[in-house]
């Protein structure tokens, strides 16, 4: 196909380190060309023992840098909207970490400059949809074997938040990842959420709001439930069961190493998303840069990602009201598919 697709890396974070790193040792057909971060010596050292890479304090230095032909923005969500407009204003091609943009207001604002151009080029970062068990459940629901989806359960466990994690962040960062999913796996958006509050954990920071247990109904009247309990401390788990008329699958429970020793046997238990989704990254990343460099644009799209948002505030409302929210989304402009595509 050519020369390598030269990417520049917006963000050198934990996230950022490790897409610089899948870039140059795991995928193929492309090259990390730039990195930008607005800490220099952090952006050095994701980049250390790389050759041609020019290091950036300023993003928008790193999107003008020779050699660029495409980005990867794994900034902090606030950072997003201006990368993601700046990059259409070059006409490059993006794939943008969730969340998009963290308000539904500014993720609007990415979602009609790119249908003002008339084509896609953001592709949104949820690797879910690339993760082997998500896409053999997805196969099994679009072949109707089950019959018709009437729920679905959805754990999602962290064992630790970070420090300033927010009772909001446990929707729009964590539940994000659901809230996609659940539109994915369905074909259907998401019409109304209640959020209910259990006691807080002992484990949770004072002020956190932690667990939740979040309640999505969708266009079709199925049911989809999470629990998102992100101080449990003892692994990283993310679990989804579908229940239809005809059967049910469940997946997540089996994504584990069995440790046999004269001590017994034990089961590992992923720590964060980079180990128990690592797999997804890898084949999220790869898929997109073989479809741009066929010129193509796939997977989740700025729809996909101002979607979420909008679902995500109508969870914060409910959270903090104590009430049913409806989702209220602005009308689909023609560019973009319905959810399950």
């Amino acid at each position: 196909m050519g020369e390598l697709l030269g990417v520049a890396v917006l963000g050198a974070g934990h996230m950022g380190a490790d897409h610089i790193r899948r870039l140059d040792r795991v995928v193929s057909g492309a090259r990390v060309a730039a990195v930008a971060d607005p800490d220099p010596a952090r952006a050095e050292a994701a980049v250390a023992g790389l050759t041609g890479v020019s290091v950036h304090t300023d993003p928008l230095a790193a999107l003008d840098a020779p050699g660029v032909a495409a980005v990867l923005i794994a900034s902090p969500g606030p950072a997003h909207e201006e990368a993601l407009l700046a990059a259409f204003a070059r006409r490059l091609p993006v794939l943008c970490e969730k969340p998009m943009v963290p308000d539904s207001t500014g993720a609007l604002r990415v979602v009609e400059a790119e249908a003002a151009l008339g084509r896609r080029l953001a592709q949104i970062g949820f690797m879910r949809r690339y993760d082997a068990e998500y896409r053999r459940l997805k196969a099994l629901l679009d072949g109707g074997g089950l019959g018709r989806p009437l729920m679905l359960h959805c754990t999602h466990r962290n064992v630790s938040s970070p420090e300033g994690f927010t009772s909001a962040m446990l929707i729009n960062s964590s539940v994000s990842h659901e809230i996609d999913a659940a539109r994915w796996l369905l074909g259907q958006e998401l019409t109304a959420v209640t959020v209910l509050r259990p006691t807080p954990s002992s484990r949770a920071p004072e002020g956190l709001s932690d667990p939740q247990f979040v309640l999505f109904e969708t266009e079709s009247g199925a049911l989809v439930d999470v629990e998102v309990f992100v101080n449990c401390g003892f692994g990283y788990q993310v679990r989804c069961e579908a229940v239809c008329e005809a059967g049910s699958a469940r997946i997540g429970e089996a994504h584990t190493m069995v440790v046999t020793t004269r001590d017994g046997a034990r089961e590992e238990v992923a720590r964060d998303y980079l180990v128990r989704f690592a797999d997804a990254y890898d084949r999220e990343v790869q898929a997109w840069v073989d479809a741009t460099r066929r010129g193509e644009v796939t997977g989740p799209s700025a729809w996909d990602g101002y979607a979420a948002s909008v679902v995500a505030e109508a969870g914060v409302r409910s959270l903090e009201t104590g009430t049913r929210v409806t989702v209220e989304p602005a009308p689909r402009p023609a560019l973009y598919a319905r959810p399950g595509g």
